[in-house]
């Protein structure tokens, strides 16, 4: 038998699609709040997705019995507005607390960073456990017989996870990049309310309508005047950005700009209108070749391929030191590009930009690379598929005879196990690999080598004939090299795309790096 709704069921059932849609798109716009401060490492979502599901089991629970009590659409729509108002004022209560956050995540100040996490996750109470409360009572309001019982359910079931699954991308893909995280929530609190206003007219309640149109108005308001001004109080800040993959700054210091993302830990890009050298990791990856065997030529570096292009600090160091290399750059945020371009200049002809993920865009490119620069990681965000022995098995197709494969990867000073699990992992696919750490730095660089001949040895030779052929850079950057010679990598470890267990060695890095007393971090 089909069951055919009259108009103010139809009503509910379009509440229920809202609910379940608005849900995903708040549990979405959530990570990215907190993203922008604490990060978006394992732990932080774990956070955000189990306090989430509590909240909606409390929400399922109390919207069951209060169905029950009182069974009529004047409750139903009033909790319905209640949770958009309650979506609505979070921009407003969460932003001071950020930005405090954001201050203290500078100076590591542990109390301020724990409370304020907990108290923007807390701000998540009410309009989640109201939600939550919405699929059992549209139930109980459309089941008027029970032998209809399963066919509602099932379908109040399928309209809300269809509309679950529309928030997650419509969130992600569409609002945070063109209005932001904060004017997301202000579209989604104002769906919510309107449909429930519409419920209330719709069910007869007209006075309650008006005795409500209050709400929406402060919405909007809040959307229009109470979120200007940028998400955080960074010095030098020129602009900031969201996009689907990360919160964006670019930063001005003493003439340098910077590019910072999330949290704003790292320095993932760096510019000098006149400068072409900065120290850090950028850099010592194109002296890869220079452990093949003596006299390597540097007219022999044709192709280059940069995993983790970011605004192109190494790309343009490349095209620098290699007149007339070309170079492939692979980044997945195409909003990153776009601000280089603007920001970074980085408009040098002979660099092709592939907006895609690096191990899809080098295992599908025609190009055979002297360099393939893998600097795509930074603890605790390291994208598990780029760890693997099957990521670095279609790396090592992709090297010429005397290709190198460099892998930028951080560490603690006191823990060096990622380093070596890594490097553990690249032996089995390569024949060998040197590892250097970057003085003042948590930075350490391995290269491996396709040619089993590469070596020290043959390093310190070619180092020796650039030296006399007046090559200062490189010279320059072959002596940091040496300088930073490290053991050969520990561990038993091995990743692979079946098992990789890199979550927990970089969560204990960056916890022990927390707990551990500033004295002991700089022996």
């Amino acid at each position: 038998m089909t069951i055919k709704y009259p108009r103010y069921q139809k009503i509910l059932l379009i509440s229920v699609f809202i609910s379940g849609m608005t849900t995903m798109a708040v549990e979405f716009l959530a990570s990215r709040l907190l993203g922008n401060v604490f990060g978006t490492s394992n732990i932080v979502w774990a956070s955000i997705i189990g306090l989430i599901l509590l909240y909606l089991t409390a929400g399922y629970w109390l919207g069951g019995r209060l169905a029950d009590r009182l069974p009529n659409q004047k409750t139903f729509y009033q909790i319905m507005i209640w949770a958009g108002f309650a979506i609505g004022i979070i921009p407003i209560f969460s932003r001071p607390i950020l930005q405090i956050s954001a201050d203290a995540f500078d100076q590591l100040a542990l109390p301020i960073l724990f409370g304020s996490f907990a108290s923007v996750l807390i701000l998540f109470i009410i309009p989640i456990t109201l939600l939550g409360m919405i699929p059992p009572f549209a139930l109980r309001l459309l089941i008027e017989e029970t032998n209809q019982a399963g066919k509602i359910s099932g379908k109040l079931s399928a309209i809300s996870t269809l509309g679950s699954f529309i928030g997650t991308f419509i969130a992600v893909l569409v609002f945070i990049p063109l209005i932001g995280t904060y004017r997301s929530f202000i579209i989604f609190s104002l769906l919510v309310v309107v449909i429930a206003l519409l419920g209330l007219w719709v069910s007869g309640y007209k006075r309650l309508v008006l005795a409500y149109a209050w709400i929406p108005l402060i919405i909007v308001l809040v959307g229009l005047l109470g979120i200007n001004g940028p998400d955080k109080r960074t010095q030098g800040l020129i602009i900031e950005k969201e996009s689907a993959y990360n919160y964006i700054q670019i930063l001005e210091e003493d003439g340098f700009r910077v590019l910072r993302l999330n949290e704003g830990q790292g320095m993932h890009s760096i510019y000098h209108p006149t400068q072409y050298f900065y120290g850090g990791p950028w850099s010592q990856v194109l002296v890869a070749p220079f452990f093949n065997p003596a006299p390597y030529q540097i007219e022999e570096i044709r192709d280059i391929a940069i995993i983790g292009l970011a605004a192109g600090t190494t790309a343009r160091q490349a095209d620098y030191l290699f007149p007339g290399v070309h170079i492939d750059g692979y980044e997945i945020d195409p909003k990153i590009v776009d601000l280089a371009r603007e920001y970074f200049d980085m408009k040098f002809s002979n660099l092709s930009v592939f907006e895609e993920d690096g191990r899809w865009g080098i295992a599908h490119s025609n190009n055979i690379y002297q360099i393939i620069s893998i600097d795509a990681y930074r603890p605790p965000y390291i994208p598990p598929h780029m760890t693997t022995v099957e990521f670095f098995e279609e790396v090592k197709s992709k090297l010429s005879a005397e290709g190198v494969m460099t892998l930028n990867v951080g560490r603690s000073p006191l823990d060096r196990e990622l380093v070596n699990a890594l490097g553990n992992t690249i032996l089995q696919v390569f024949p060998n690999l040197y590892v250097i750490d970057i003085t003042d730095t948590f930075n350490t660089i391995i290269f491996a080598p396709n040619n089993p001949l590469a070596s020290w040895d043959e390093f310190m030779k070619n180092y020796i004939l650039m030296k006399k052929s007046g090559n200062e850079d490189l010279v320059g950057l072959m002596n940091i090299t040496i300088n930073g010679q490290a053991g050969q990598p520990l561990s038993s470890i091995v990743f692979t795309d079946d098992k990789t267990s890199i979550e927990w060695i970089t969560n204990k890095i960056v916890l022990d790096y927390i707990f551990t007393d500033n004295t002991e971090k700089t022996k």
